[in-house]
């Protein structure tokens, strides 16, 4: 099996409040897209699913509890970054969680956002911003960077 392609897997939350804006962190000290703004997001981890991976991340990221149940999927985006590395985004949005959202990883992450998915700040990461602007047509899925 060794010949099979394999790709990482990154899994996003859009927590969306009732006003509509979602949820967006400001990476810091990562070494990739540092000043830039995403969604609570990680890598899937190997023999996990997708919606324990978005779990699982958004109790690490911003200290809040979602319900598996409260999870809609929303968007699945592959993308080819410029290195010509594919990967492929599963979307999530959850608008009930347990807590108030918090920056829980100061070492990873300068501040927490509210922003309208449809209008994403400038510094939002590329990537991100590609799969909200598919998000907000209602588009399952997208190709980004192909």
């Amino acid at each position: 099996m060794k010949d099979r392609y394999g790709s990482i897997v990154d899994v996003y939350v859009l927590m969306r409040r009732s006003d509509g804006m979602i949820l967006l962190l400001e990476r810091a000290n990562t070494g990739y897209a540092d000043g830039q703004l995403c969604p609570t997001s990680g890598h899937l981890e190997e023999g996990e699913s997708v919606a324990s991976c978005a779990v699982r991340e958004a109790a690490e990221e911003v200290g809040v509890d979602i319900d598996p149940a409260d999870l809609v999927f929303t968007h699945v985006v592959h993308h080819r970054n410029p290195e010509g590395q594919g990967r492929i985004g599963i979307f999530f949005t959850a608008a009930r969680w347990t807590g108030e959202p918090v920056n829980r990883e100061p070492h990873k992450c300068a501040g927490l956002h509210w922003a309208d998915p449809a209008q994403p700040p400038a510094n939002t990461v590329p990537y991100s911003a590609a799969a909200l602007a598919a998000i907000t047509q209602e588009m399952p899925f997208s190709l980004d960077g192909w």
